[in-house]
């Protein structure tokens, strides 16, 4: 049967508001899940529509061209957990998210992997517009994700939320750079009209993340043509510990040391404070075709988590420099003279806490060292403040008269900026002796983005079953990335370096002066695409971009699509693209120093941008466009109630970006950075950065079902989704090296799947889903000589909800409900830095998490 007519009044109202953003999809693997069997039955009298990847009307899924999925907005408020990062991943098996414990700036704001492809190779839009990277670059970010770049989407509070689709397909020949594993695309929601509070409490069953949330949506007309949607968040979540004693702590205790803390050092999820984020959405009917739009977010919040335990013996250049043979003691009264005016280091080699004690009570007043101050070592807290705001303003309609006329356009401009204050607690800076604070801001990164787009549509009879559609259009784009200092007691040099101490804050020394300052880079692009249905069975679709970039050059990307129905239930699918994704600015201009633990050591690294002349003299080169070929092809049934697509891909990635292995500097280097200006470099014992140093091939599987059927006198739905992914290096180097190819190809599980069972009443509803995920490569600490072929796990989740009345709902729910545990580490390796499991687990490391929330609608 032939398609309603683009030209109908409804059709061409959804056509003409989605003509310049991604136009939105249904697919039956994340449908909302019905509240109601009434609600049910009516759900069942709704057309699915799906016309995601394309700018022509909208379709039913099985016409879909390309996978997508949707994940409603009342499919969002089944989970006990809020983050935006979990309530998708639980949905969508081909994206994955890591909760990383002990991660650096990674800790602040998680990145996520769709495909198995680095956090900034999706592209993330909020209501088909670009959205602004995150400020933060993961430099521990499981291998997969370091140095990557990507949007905060834990900002988006599910309740804002009408749905969010995911388009499991490149498409940076549609929507520019980033999208070469697909796109995420969170459609706020626009009623003029009611709205909801949510109140929520939960806790792990270890009794801790103890957390609270309260929520609110409400809709309002703006005039008697227009809407306002406003939407809150406010949440605090507490820290947790999956962590036990480590063995040189317990050996310090052993001895008598009452000031070592139980456990020393915290493996666990940071502790979450005043987290409040707040998104408006705003159309008005301007009438003749017109119509203006408004969106933006507010979002603020506080985080601090573990860091790595300084034992108060051999921790390098605060209380010895000989691996705990000596106590080191600086001479206050000798300053500038390394400490030649009397004071000795101690012998404390097969001393108790006593006879150290003591030994140290006996120093003259002007010797000083830091077990005087921190007996039972310290612990750094890292933490920060992210504050996340964007605005999106712009008109869309039809050009009524004129050469133009009956062309649809949307122009638009959109501004983000992201900034994450870096915070130390509980450290020191072990040059400035004494006078050391203990608390420091380290600085600060700040990501703004601006662009500005002009999209148009066109329909055109052209003989064919249905109007041509042609669309093309230009955006411009600006991007900086500001490195502002910390305080000056986070990176100052202080007068007891010469006596062997380190300066900066330990643990993440703030950023200094000299590396402060503002890179900006600018490009345009223009796009057209053609789509074009030649029968009632076959649609064709092509799409061309180019892009100028005035750091590196030009680009230009294809995108062909094409479905063949084979009957009325059967259709095939296929699609091929080229992609790439630009070097951030971001990533070509950082600059930091981080500590790690190097089989049980710790050692600072710095990472240096890839144009500094000490990383160019190590191998570094300007980075260049990661660039990326897909092809895919799938099947899709849609019949008697039942969905089911199948899709295979392959994603070749030429010059990915990613970290480089640390290497080790020498003295002559250390003068050189010194020479270049560079202070504060006195512990670095190597250097790392980013550069594109190795090819990949991605290839897998995803396969969506759903049944839907009266039973149990309710409404039963069962939903299947699986994914089969594989990486494979096929070309890197020395500079990247064996063991983060390791990581890239098996951190993540090659198989993932849920399988979800809803059942709805009158008054009440429940789901339970079951989570799988395959083997996979458990990695703690970063370290090659800690990693294990983990097995694979299986997690289920639970959800009752009781309806009061119309108005007010009660629900009880669990995640990991039989609270199965992660991969744990053997037990040498827990004494050895005091965690419990691999950190690299995909079910996270936390177990069981129950759940209550009050719902009350109007």
């Amino acid at each position: 049967m032939k398609k309603q007519s683009k030209y109908h009044p409804v059709a061409r109202a959804v056509k003409f508001s989605l003509a310049a953003s991604l136009s939105l999809g249904i697919s039956s693997v994340a449908l909302a899940q019905e509240e109601s069997s009434a609600s049910a039955q009516k759900e069942q009298s709704v057309e699915k529509i799906a016309v995601v990847g394309t700018r022509s009307a909208p379709r039913s899924i099985g016409d879909s061209p390309v996978p997508v999925d949707i994940i409603g907005g009342e499919e969002l408020n089944k989970n006990g957990n809020s983050d935006m990062l979990n309530l998708i991943s639980t949905t969508v098996p081909s994206l994955n998210v890591h909760a990383q414990p002990i991660s650096d700036a990674a800790t602040l704001i998680r990145p996520i992997n769709l495909r198995g492809l680095s956090s900034d190779s999706t592209l993330i839009l909020l209501n088909g517009k670009r959205r602004h990277r995150a400020s933060v670059i993961s430099f521990l970010g499981g291998g997969i994700n370091d140095g990557a770049q990507g949007p905060d989407i834990s900002v988006i509070p599910g309740i804002a939320l009408k749905q969010v689709e995911v388009l499991r397909d490149g498409a940076a020949a549609q929507y520019g750079s980033d999208a070469i594993a697909g796109v995420i695309n969170f459609v706020l929601k626009d009623a003029a009209e009611g709205g909801s509070i949510e109140v929520k409490h939960g806790e792990y069953y270890e009794g801790d993340g103890t957390s609270t949330e309260v929520a609110a949506n409400v809709g309002m007309p703006l005039t008697k043509d227009g809407f306002v949607n406003v939407s809150m968040q406010y949440k605090n979540v507490d820290a947790t510990s999956r962590s036990v004693q480590r063995g040189d702590a317990q050996g310090l205790i052993d001895g008598g040391n009452t000031f070592v803390a139980t456990p020393a050092q915290i493996w666990g999820s940071p502790e979450i404070k005043d987290d409040i984020t707040i998104f408006a959405n705003a159309g008005l009917d301007l009438g003749n075709g017109g119509e203006a739009y408004m969106f933006g977010n507010y979002s603020e919040r506080d985080v601090r988590g573990g860091f790595y335990y300084r034992n108060p013996t051999n921790r390098p250049q605060v209380f010895s420099n000989d691996g705990g043979e000596t106590l080191l003691v600086v001479d206050l009264t000798d300053v500038g003279n390394g400490g030649i005016g009397g004071c000795e280091n101690i012998p404390i080699s097969g001393m108790d806490y006593e006879q150290m004690n003591d030994a140290v009570n006996a120093l003259p007043d002007n010797c000083f060292t830091f077990f005087s101050m921190f007996p039972g070592g310290f612990t750094p807290n890292f933490g920060g403040n992210i504050t996340d705001t964007s605005l999106a303003i712009g008109t869309k309609g039809e050009f009524k008269n004129g050469f133009m006329e009956g062309i649809l356009y949307d122009f638009s401009g959109v501004v983000g900026r992201s900034e994450s204050t870096f915070q130390l607690f509980n450290s020191v800076n072990a040059s400035l002796g004494p006078e050391t604070p203990t608390n420091f801001n380290a600085g600060k990164y700040i990501q703004l983005e601006k662009t500005f787009s002009a999209d148009f549509v066109k329909y055109l009879p052209a003989g064919l079953y249905e109007d041509l559609t042609i669309a093309f259009g230009t955006q411009w784009t600006e991007e900086s990335f500001e490195i502002v200092a910390g305080e000056q007691a986070s990176w100052e040099v202080g007068p007891y370096v010469d006596q062997g101490l380190s300066n900066g804050s330990n643990g993440f020394p703030g950023f200094q002066p000299q590396t402060a300052g503002t890179s900006t880079r600018r490009n345009y692009a223009a796009y057209a695409e053609v789509e074009a249905e030649f029968t009632e069975k076959l649609l064709g679709a092509l799409a061309v971009r180019f892009e100028d970039y005035d750091s590196f050059g030009t680009t230009t990307n294809y995108k062909l699509t094409g479905q063949f129905r084979l009957t009325d239930d059967w259709a095939l699918r296929a699609s091929t693209s080229t992609g790439f994704r630009a070097p951030t600015v971001g990533q070509a201009n950082v600059s930091n120093v981080r500590t790690e633990a190097n089989q049980g050591v710790l050692v600072d690294i710095g990472v240096l941008p890839p144009t500094n002349p000490v990383a160019q003299l190590k191998g570094a080169t300007e980075l260049t466009p990661e660039e990326s070929t897909s092809y895919a092809i799938g099947a899709v049934y849609t019949g008697y109630d039942f969905f089911i697509t199948a899709d295979l891909y392959r994603i070749d990635v030429d010059d990915r970006i990613s970290q480089s292995n640390a290497i080790p500097i020498t003295a002559d280097d250390i003068a050189k950075l010194k020479a270049a200006g560079v202070r504060g470099i006195d512990s670095l014992t190597s250097i790392t950065y980013l550069t594109n140093d190795f090819d990949t091939r991605t290839q897998g599987l995803d396969i969506v079902a759903n049944y839907s059927m009266d039973a149990f006198d309710g409404r039963t739905s069962l939903a299947l989704a699986y994914n089969w992914n594989d990486t494979e290096v096929r070309r890197f180097s020395n500079i990247t090296g064996a063991f983060r190819v390791s990581r890239l190809e098996n951190d993540l599980p090659n198989h993932r799947a849920t399988f979800t069972l809803t059942q709805s009443w009158d008054d009440w509803s429940a789901f339970l889903r079951t989570n799988y995920y395959g083997s996979y490569q458990g990695v703690h600490a970063d370290d090659d000589s800690r990693t294990t072929n983990a097995t694979w796990k299986v997690t289920l989740d639970a959800e009752v909800s009781y309806f009061l009345n119309d108005n007010f709902i009660v629900s009880v729910g669990a995640q990991n409900l039989l609270d199965n545990d992660a991969e744990e580490l053997p037990d040498a390796w827990k004494s050895e830095l005091g965690g419990k499991y691999f950190e690299t687990s995909p079910m996270g490391i936390n177990g069981g998490y129950w759940y209550l929330k009050g719902t009350y609608k109007f």
